[in-house]
């Protein structure tokens, strides 16, 4: 008998789009819900730290403000951030979804040419 492990050679020869589709939906979801997240602790923490109040300021003091004040706050206010995350969230998740099930059915076109995916599977003694 011989110690090594077994070996197994297996070819990838077709993958289901339906289950790229949910498996890249769930973690596309997970990616868009980090993006939420992510937006609103820099939105907070730059708040926090003035910054916004700060950059209107100095344009105020750039463009003069005798005309016409420009308030950054304002423009950028926390429900308008996070309306624009929530939009490209769900860009995300679109594409991300269609984009992995497209690579799909072209992964299974391309089998007939490339033979598939090789796998080497082996078992520890």
């Amino acid at each position: 008998m011989t110690n090594g492990p077994r070996k197994a050679r297996l070819y990838v020869s077709r993958i289901d789009p339906w289950s790229i589709f949910k498996a890249a939906f769930m973690l596309a979801l997970a990616l868009g819900i980090v993006i939420l997240v992510a937006v609103a602790v820099l939105w907070w923490v730059l708040d926090y730290a003035g910054v916004f109040a700060t950059i209107s300021n100095s344009i105020n003091d750039v463009v003069g403000s005798a005309t016409a004040n420009f308030d950054l706050v304002i423009l950028l206010d926390f429900s308008r951030v996070m309306g624009v995350a929530v939009v490209v969230a769900a860009v995300e998740v679109v594409l991300v979804s269609i984009v992995a099930t497209l690579f799909a059915f072209m992964y299974n076109l391309s089998v007939g040419l490339t033979g598939g995916v090789e796998v080497v599977l082996a078992d520890q003694n």
